[in-house]
């Protein structure tokens, strides 16, 4: 039976800034121009000595990014950005670094204090029933177990998705399961904030559902109150 090797977050990490770097030196060498088609996954790994996985994770990260795309039944290409915006774009890639909690929590609320703005002007109906579905949902958890970070998180990503900004909706997802692991590491909520909150949301939900962006925006604010606190010890 095949060993599985399970690799922790800073390893697989480090596994993709190879890859990246590897690559970069491949289409340096190779001369690969934008729409050129890079060697299959399995050659790729092949070549690199890493597993197939790990080669995919990192064509999806720079897909991402707009440097890489990939055409079903086709292969990866490289996207028509240029030789040097791309070369530049890896290496700021490559000296990214994770991002901390109070880097999450700062772009958490800038992303927030927008979408909850566009929501209130954008919404349909079909928004609103979402939005009030994942309040309920967050209620009754915290009425059951005095905390619901999970559901807080997905009556806030119904918001992102009724603003109609598909990049910043995005940019909620790619962010929310780290912001989940440090809510429940660092204890951020306590069951009373939980309660509190109760009355936080629906405020917002109201702001939404009467379209009204300003007070959407300011309910908003008030909901991160705790949060920024917790992070910098002032208000916002």
């Amino acid at each position: 039976m095949r060993k599985v090797e399970l690799l922790t977050k800073g390893e697989n990490q480090d596994i993709q800034k190879s890859i990246i770097s590897s690559l970069k030196e491949l289409i340096e060498y190779k001369n690969l121009e934008p729409g050129d088609k890079l060697p299959s996954e399995r050659m790729l790994s092949e070549k690199f000595g890493v597993s197939r996985s790990s080669v995919r994770e990192t064509i999806q990260k720079l897909e991402f990014f707009g440097i890489l795309k990939s055409k079903p039944q086709s292969g990866t290409f490289i996207a028509d950005i240029g030789r040097i915006a791309m070369s530049g774009m890896m290496d700021d890639i490559l000296r990214l670094e994770t991002p901390d909690f109070k880097s999450l929590v700062e772009t958490r609320i800038l992303l927030e204090l927008k979408t909850v703005r566009l929501a209130a002007l954008r919404r349909t109906e079909e928004d609103l029933n979402n939005i009030k579905e994942a309040l309920e949902a967050y209620k009754a958890k915290v009425h059951n177990t005095g905390k619901a970070v999970e559901e807080d998180l997905l009556f806030h990503l119904a918001i992102a998705k009724a603003s109609k900004n598909s990049s910043m909706n995005t940019f909620m997802l790619i962010i929310s399961p780290e912001i989940i692991t440090n809510f429940e590491k660092y204890h951020v909520c306590d069951a009373n904030q939980s309660f509190l909150s109760i009355q936080e949301h629906e405020d917002i939900y109201l702001a939404i559902k009467n379209q009204d962006p300003q007070l959407a925006k300011e309910k908003m604010k008030v909901h991160f109150n705790i949060l920024y606190q917790y992070c910098y010890n002032t208000k916002i």
